[in-house]
């Protein structure tokens, strides 16, 4: 490996710590739950409900100020900030002495995972070279995904031999205090990668870009680039980040990114992580919940993840995309199928895989890939921030209406709801999602200059 491609490699793995901190920190309080309601004696539905979910509130926030901090101070210190508020909000909560010093920590937390769930990605594909994008963003799900096995593997190993009365006391706070290791880790890291060049050269910082450019890619590569990101803003239009998305030209892009965000949350993999274990009961596994969720959805996320990266910059993003609605519908309906039958056996265990893998390779990774790469420069932070409060937002509609669907249709209802949404989800990217691969940022900025009606041309 050349000495350019080793440090491309490097910076990336280091924001991509940020996923690994984002996936922990989403999942830890799903092994943690029962010891932290015995310690704060939580036993109203309302208040177990909103302990889990308070983080969203962070979650929303954290994704909205990335396109404000991003923007005005640079990728790097937003995630310095991201890094920074994770190390303190695992400590916190950790610490936590009363229930409501829990929430605002936990709200911290989530604040945390949304400006790393937005900066993360965006940063990567700035200091990418076109060839290796793909992959070094998907590099950003694969840390998110290990993130998770981690948590799950943590609090296993952490309660697994202990007594109830040791983990209300102590074991939750092990849990969550346990991610401030890796918090440190990307603290520090951070501290040694280099500005975004995009944003210094956009801020007239040229020979700065030009320095960290060339360790990059090389002398004629920095060149290059940044007589593209010049002829960029010479085409862009003028005036604030949020009239320029609104306007003619990037209107259609925003949309896309903000319809592909809430895609992936609505595909309804969330009603496989939350069926998996009744799924598996049903198929006549004995499996306790703790080890099928290492075993099976931990695993299996990861080692598809690393499929994705082997295929993204390859195969292309448009066809990972439709590959994945289009699998996920014929999961989904046949999923559905024997569920309203109440049938019973491996196949529905291996319905479950299938779907877990489908989605890991495909809408979970590439989705962030996409996003990280389709908005122009000059707004790419506060267009990112867009799309990801939008990721966010259609998570708690998810959350909030599955059980209404469940209670109106059942759960074969449920899941067929989901197939109909992958169905739209497939017909809208093989409508209006170009493929990206092997292109510069700029080059896919100049796409939508050129398209002046904001309607992709499909290649």
């Amino acid at each position: 490996m050349n000495p350019s491609k080793f440090y491309v490699w490097w910076i990336a793995s280091v924001a991509a710590l940020g996923g690994l901190l984002f996936g922990y920190d989403w999942v830890v309080i799903g092994g943690a739950k029962p010891f932290y309601e015995a310690h704060f004696g939580l036993s109203s539905p309302q208040v177990q409900g909103w302990a889990m979910s308070c983080a969203l509130v962070g979650c929303l926030v954290g994704a909205m100020l990335s396109g404000v901090l991003s923007e005005r101070f640079g990728r790097k210190p937003a995630l310095l900030a991201a890094a920074l508020v994770f190390t303190a909000s695992s400590v916190g909560t950790g610490m936590a002495p009363s229930f409501f010093a829990f929430v605002l920590w936990r709200m911290c937390g989530g604040l945390a995972i949304g400006l790393a769930s937005s900066l993360s990605p965006m940063y990567i594909a700035e200091v990418s070279p076109a060839r290796l994008r793909g992959r070094l963003v998907c590099l950003n799900e694969l840390t998110i995904v290990l993130g998770i096995l981690m948590a799950q593997v943590t609090n296993w190993l952490i309660a697994g031999q202990r007594t109830m009365d040791w983990n209300a006391g102590l074991g939750w706070r092990w849990m969550f205090g346990a991610t401030a290791v890796p918090a440190a880790v990307f603290l520090v890291g951070m501290l040694f990668v280099p500005e975004s060049p995009r944003w210094l050269a956009l801020r007239g910082r040229d020979d700065e870009a030009r320095r960290t450019l060339e360790r990059l890619g090389g002398v004629e590569n920095a060149s290059l680039v940044l007589a593209e990101i010049e002829e960029s803003v010479h085409h862009s239009e003028h005036g604030g980040e949020l009239q320029m998305l609104m306007g003619r030209k990037l209107r259609g892009v925003m949309l896309l990114g903000i319809g592909l965000a809430v895609l992936q949350q609505w595909c309804g993999i969330n009603v496989i992580f939350n069926y998996a274990h009744d799924i598996f009961a049903a198929a006549g596994y004995g499996l306790s919940e703790i080890l099928m969720d290492i075993v099976v959805t931990g695993v299996t996320m990861v080692l598809f993840t690393f499929l994705a990266i082997a295929t993204v910059d390859r195969n292309g993003r448009r066809v990972l995309m439709l590959s994945g609605c289009a699998g996920l519908v014929a999961i989904y309906l046949t999923l559905g199928y024997f569920l309203r039958i109440h049938s019973k056996g491996v196949h529905m265990l291996a319905l479950v895989v299938a779907a877990l893998a489908c989605y890991a390779m495909t809408l979970a990774p590439v989705t962030w890939v996409v996003l990280s790469e389709i908005f122009p420069s000059r707004v790419r932070g506060t267009a990112m921030a867009i799309a990801t409060g939008s990721l966010w937002a259609a998570c708690f509609v998810l959350t909030y209406t599955f059980p209404l669907l469940e209670a109106a249709l059942g759960t074969a209802g449920t899941f067929w709801v989901y197939a109909g949404v992958c169905a739209v989800g497939f017909a809208a990217v093989k409508r209006w999602l170009p493929e990206t691969r092997g292109r510069t940022l700029e080059e896919i900025e100049k796409q939508w200059v050129v398209v002046s009606d904001s309607r992709p041309v499909q290649t």
